[in-house]
């Protein structure tokens, strides 16, 4: 038959991926002061024993306050570094690729409970949230106090200094967290960014900080390792950032040092009609890689066929599952099955190969 694209090797840098299938980076709400747990090690273990070929940590605040939830994963403390250093070696050893998410909430930290729903303010005392402009996210959120330029600052090295941990602990793809509605994400949309100094207005100066935080990780996260970006390639709203500026960031990112963009959409303002079904956000992915950058494709991506027409078609060099992988943590080896391809099987479950 012929090759099945989804279960051939991708290279990024010197990093080599069994397959084009990852995990995207799913928020647990089960941290207390940023350390993750044996939870962490169970979920991404199990999932990296599953056969994908990219295991990707949740989105991991790079300072206290950019957490989005008490409960969220952070990689602000020296002392995080050490249990994920026991997560990446686990991860590793299965023949996954670890990454790990760095991201910002911004506008929308301090606000969630776990297990309560999104969009609720938290019933315990939160934190000052910040954004590019003091503009709540919601009526149902805290009112953000617009960060200055020396903040702005701060936050970029923060990035920085995350990185740095995120390469002491074992982790070999980085992922900056652009995309929906947090931090950086509020500064690219006119529709979250009124400034009227070097970081708001036109593009280049709404671009200014995503590109400040790709350069700054570059500096410290090794030539040799692969760096990522999630992007809201829409938010579905007229006058907002829209996919147009999401290829022109693409490629001024990737001549940063950005290898691959993970296309994904919405998230920083209410959109009234969202073409919500399986493979809605893959032309996003398709129009970033004719433009020149390596993408992915993510969103209700559920079955192997679909999976694999999106990669073999060449609409994207990988696709990443979220609720699918949290219902069937095995789901790359099922879908090696169904379409005809001989994986190997974790030695210890071999017996249930055939």
């Amino acid at each position: 038959m012929d090759e099945v694209k989804l279960f051939s090797p991708l290279a990024l840098r010197s990093v080599e991926l069994r397959n084009r299938i990852g995990v995207s980076p799913m928020c647990m709400y089960s941290c207390e002061d940023g350390f993750a747990s044996d939870w962490h090690l169970v979920h991404l273990g199990s999932r990296a024993v599953g056969g994908a070929g990219l295991v990707m940590m949740e989105a991991t605040a790079v300072t206290a306050d950019g957490r989005i939830s008490p409960e969220d994963h952070g990689i602000y403390r020296d002392e995080h570094v050490a249990k994920l250093r026991e997560i990446t070696t686990f991860v590793r050893a299965q023949g996954s690729a670890v990454g790990i998410q760095l991201a910002h909430a911004g506008r929308k930290a301090s606000t969630y409970r776990p297990w309560s729903g999104r969009g609720k303010v938290s019933d315990e005392v939160g934190w000052q949230v910040v954004g590019p402009s003091a503009v709540a996210f919601s009526d149902d959120y805290p009112m953000p106090r617009s960060l200055s330029v020396v903040e702005i600052s701060a936050v970029v090295e923060a990035f920085a200094a995350a990185a740095r941990r995120a390469l002491e602990a074992g982790f070999q793809v980085l992922e900056i967290h652009a995309a929906h509605g947090y931090l950086i994400h509020e500064f690219l949309s006119p529709l979250s960014n009124f400034r009227a100094d070097a970081y708001g207005g036109s593009f280049e100066n709404r671009a200014r900080l995503a590109l400040e935080v790709v350069s700054a990780v570059r500096a410290v996260w090794p030539l040799e390792l692969p760096l990522l970006m999630r992007l809201s390639c829409t938010d579905w709203v007229p006058g907002g950032w829209d996919l147009e500026q999401t290829v022109r960031l693409a490629r001024e990112a990737h001549a940063l040092g950005v290898d691959l963009v993970d296309c994904s959409s919405g998230g920083n303002v209410a959109a009234a009609e969202i073409p919500v079904g399986p493979g809605y956000q893959v032309p996003f992915a398709l129009a970033v890689r004719e433009a020149g950058v390596a993408s992915a494709a993510v969103g209700m991506i559920t079955e192997a066929r679909q999976a694999e027409e999106i990669v073999s078609s060449g609409k994207a060099d990988m696709v990443f599952l979220a609720r699918q992988m949290l219902r069937d943590p095995y789901w790359p080896l099922h879908a090696a099955k169904e379409l005809g391809v001989d994986v190997a099987w974790p030695k210890q479950y071999e017996r249930a190969k055939v």
